[in-house]
């Protein structure tokens, strides 16, 4: 995450909180985002650098009419100081933000093979308790796991795995781990 992409969610995220409408702004943030996906003449008006700044902003500035004050002077800032193709990072960020002001933690469950939804909810739920943490979870399967499951959040890894357990004990029986 570059530097000035983490500066503008923060101002956003800080604003909306001040504000009271966090949920609102990410929730047009993120119709926003869609729009340019959806609408390639949106994303090339925002990105293309043969476009005026002014005339970039003038064509914001109508097509945010109905817009949220908030948002709208936001997406105007970004696209009079040329970071719209910043935006999906800027807005994931600001996801990121909100999910730690409500206490939110995401997290990657990997495991060997496809879990049914109540087994991922049944895991989900004891890190959920054993954390004080409610959890946001992406899932997805590495089947060289061979079983267990290996659990992601931030820059902290449990591995639970099969796999794991298989390499420390042939460390320990090779002499190259600890006993």
């Amino acid at each position: 995450m570059a530097v000035a992409e983490r500066i503008y969610a923060n101002a956003l995220f800080e604003s909306a909180k001040e504000q009271d409408k966090l949920e609102a702004v990410r929730g047009e943030l993120a119709e926003f985002l869609a729009a340019m996906e959806q609408v390639p003449e949106l994303r090339a008006l925002l990105e293309n650098p043969e476009i005026d700044t002014n005339e970039r902003v003038d064509a914001l500035r109508s097509i945010l009419a109905g817009a949220d004050e908030t948002v709208r002077n936001f997406l105007l800032l970004v696209a009079e100081k040329g970071r719209a193709h910043e935006l999906p990072a800027i807005a994931r960020e600001l996801d990121t933000l909100a999910a730690r002001e409500e206490g939110i933690l995401d997290v990657e469950l990997t495991t060997a093979v496809e879990l049914s939804d109540d087994d991922a909810r049944r895991i989900l739920e004891r890190i959920e308790g054993a954390s004080d943490r409610k959890l946001r979870a992406t899932r997805s399967v590495d089947p060289s796991l061979i079983g267990g499951f290996v659990l992601q959040a931030g820059s902290h890894r449990v591995d639970a795995s099969v796999r794991a357990r298989l390499q420390n004990l042939r460390r320990q029986l090779t002499g190259t781990g600890r006993s």
